[in-house]
């Protein structure tokens, strides 16, 4: 695998020769397993210099602007295929031939109805109940459901849970929605696409027809792609680390989703529309781009910039064009909030102290625009998220299932008290 050494010096101490291991693309990974035999641990806050393991799904290069699936391009992904494509290519690592491709839409749009005693969960959930601590909820108790596909060294059974999850997302997640409003649930529709069945269960009700509007169905499909897989993130780094003490993937999943909730992760497209709510009106923009550019001032714009990429999200890239189509589709370029978006964007895009620092608009200001135009409440958008987010965490957890694998044991750097006697006195 490689014939690269690494020798790691200590003062005192015999040198150390570590193995450095190549990957297809990216920096060269030092073996550091062999130190526990020597007395010695890596200190790695945040796992930020740490491989945790080998992955063949997706690779980030944050510097570049590139973002590969399985070796395709995101932009490319987004523009010539579907949600469904992806996924499949995700978990099966391949794009879909047009037969396999029918086959898997069938089995993930005809299997998008719940259990009916799921009806009965959602009762026990106050009205005013933050949509993702649902989430959390109902896709954990999935296991409870289906007893069927909870055998982890059966490669079926993997399968049945991958596309029962997959299938059932958006379904829970509509109604998780409906049920904060008091709405009856809408059943699915298999005649509809994957993001206009959700449309269709989100916006519909019995009183009336809904029609999908195609332009807002690709627009959801877009978003689900973009946000399919993005490498070791939190929440995929957690849904790897449950599945290695062999849980079953809907609890998996379910501490994914838990992660995923966090501000830092998941909540970015939710903090969008919140600081442009607290911006309130585009006569204080300038107010606000002098805190954000203040380092002594708490105030942060959101959506802007990227922790990994240090170049252009080139999710971005994709949403911006699908924000466009969906805003003249709508005509909804009046709304105060998305004015003031738009204002930001044009300023984050010409400003030299934005253009300087690489503080571009992100992924998440993007979606988080669309999802307002759409009618999609705040707190649902984070949920969004989850949904899109399905398919790479079942593929991450398959590729760690289907091979040899050890239980998560991070180290640690004690810093407590020494051995210490409880006194008699």
């Amino acid at each position: 695998m490689t014939d690269k050494k690494a020798k790691l010096v200590i003062e005192g101490r015999d040198p150390i020769e570590l193995p450095v291991y190549s990957g297809t693309l990216g920096p060269d990974v030092v073996d550091v397993r062999s130190l526990t035999s020597e007395g010695l641990f890596t200190y790695d806050p945040g796992f930020v210099s740490t491989a945790s393991c080998e992955s063949e799904i997706t690779y980030i290069d944050g510097a570049k602007g590139v973002l590969l699936h399985r070796g395709y391009p995101i932009d490319q992904l987004a523009n010539e295929c579907d949600y469904l494509d992806v996924c499949y290519l995700l978990l099966y690592g391949e794009l879909p031939s047009s037969d396999q491709k029918a086959t898997f839409e069938h089995a993930i749009m005809h299997h998008t109805m719940v259990h009916e005693q799921l009806h009965q969960f959602f009762k026990g959930f106050r009205r005013d109940s933050h949509p993702m601590a649902i989430m959390v909820g109902v896709v954990g108790a999935l296991s409870a459901f289906y007893h069927d596909s909870l055998d982890i060294s059966n490669d079926r059974h993997r399968e049945v849970a991958a596309h029962r999850l997959i299938s059932k997302m958006p379904t829970l997640a509509a109604m998780a929605y409906k049920y904060s409003i008091g709405q009856p649930f809408a059943y699915p529709r298999n005649d509809l696409s994957y993001g206009g069945n959700f449309l269709h269960m989100m916006f519909s009700t019995p009183a009336e027809e809904y029609k999908v509007n195609p332009v807002l169905a690709r627009a959801m499909d877009k978003i689900f792609t973009l946000h399919a897989d993005h490498e070791q993130n939190a929440s995929t780094s957690t849904v790897r680390l449950a599945g290695s003490s062999g849980a079953n993937p809907f609890a998996c999943i379910a501490a994914g989703i838990a992660a995923l909730w966090g501000p830092a992760h998941g909540g970015a497209n939710e903090a969008v529309l919140n600081m442009l709510e607290e911006i309130g009106d585009e006569a204080n923009i300038e107010e606000y781009i002098a805190r954000a550019k203040d380092k002594d001032d708490p105030f942060r714009l959101m959506g802007f910039g990227h922790r990994v990429y240090k170049n252009y999200d080139p999710r971005a890239k994709v949403m911006k064009a699908t924000c466009d189509e969906v805003l003249s589709e709508l005509g909804v370029q009046d709304d105060p909030l998305l004015k003031i978006a738009m204002r930001l964007e044009k300023i984050a895009l010409e400003d030299e102290y934005f253009v300087e620092k690489k503080l571009y608009p992100n992924v998440d200001f993007y979606s988080g625009i669309i999802f307002k135009a759409i009618g999609i409440p705040t707190d649902m958008f984070t949920v969004l998220f989850a949904v899109g987010r399905t398919p790479g965490w079942i593929a991450h957890w398959k590729e760690m299932i289907s091979g040899p694998y050890r239980i998560g044991r991070p180290r640690q750097l004690y810093k407590g008290y020494d051995q210490r006697d409880v006194s008699g006195d």
